[in-house]
């Protein structure tokens, strides 16, 4: 199996080899990641300009290039650019979780997007902060999850956030707001946005910000290219005539 691995915390994040070491196990791996952090990028891509795709020392055994621009763009110039072929795209492992609505400003699921995108099965992983330097600890568990239950032949993106020391797996559906923003003026007409915990439990399982924030649960939730709101479009298709 051939495995692309990116993020959105940056080519030097310190999550970055240790996923890449894991994934070694699984097969040949090969690595593209934003030059800097380009975290809550959201699935932007650069159209305008020529950016930068530079091959850089990760380790003596692991390909691995920087790219000038954001996570998806890390996964469309490796496979629309240099034309290389994936069995699997794995994003993370990110520094913050990545559930509820907020998932709309993550780079990281952008990059699972894009695979999709391109037909190629893809993961995002994430954790909280705290737990950043020991989330791939539990990747052999949640591999094991996905293989069981053969998730990558029956769907091909999924988010996974990984809690502490995690109770087990659940697959969930989307929460809602998980984060938010105020605004502080500074001078020269500056604004500087300071981020804010708007979690609200619905006192089950049954949505990812549960299981992981409440449950202590390893999140595993499909993710779809389709944007439309099927029951609205059933409900709206007599308009047609």
């Amino acid at each position: 199996m051939r495995i692309l691995i990116t993020n959105d915390d940056g080519i030097q994040a310190a999550g970055l080899l240790p996923l890449v070491r894991w994934a070694q196990k699984h097969g040949e791996v090969f690595v593209a990641a934003p030059k800097v952090e380009q975290s809550a990028k959201s699935h932007s891509i650069e159209i305008h300009k020529s950016f930068e795709m530079k091959r850089i020392a990760l380790a003596e055994d692991v390909t691995a290039c920087s790219v000038d621009s954001t996570p998806a763009d890390c996964v469309r110039l490796t496979v629309l650019g240099l034309l290389e072929k994936f069995d699997l795209v794995i994003s993370g492992i990110n520094r913050g979780y990545n559930v509820g609505r907020d998932i709309m400003y993550s780079g990281t699921v952008a990059a699972v997007f894009e695979a999709a995108n391109l037909g190629i099965p893809a993961i995002a992983l994430s954790t909280c902060p705290e737990y950043y330097a020991h989330a791939h600890e539990q990747l052999d568990k949640v591999w094991e999850f996905v293989e069981k239950n053969r998730l990558l032949q029956r769907h091909i993106a999924y988010n996974i956030n990984i809690p502490p020391e995690s109770k087990g797996v659940l697959i969930t559906r989307q929460g809602g707001n998980y984060y938010s923003d105020e605004f502080a003026a500074m001078e020269n007409d500056m604004y500087m946005p300071h981020g804010k915990d708007v979690f609200q439990s619905a006192g089950n399982n049954i949505f990812d910000t549960d299981a992981v924030l409440r449950g202590g649960y390893i999140s595993v939730m499909p993710l779809t290219l389709d944007r439309t709101d099927l029951a609205m479009y059933e409900s709206l298709l007599p308009l047609n005539g």
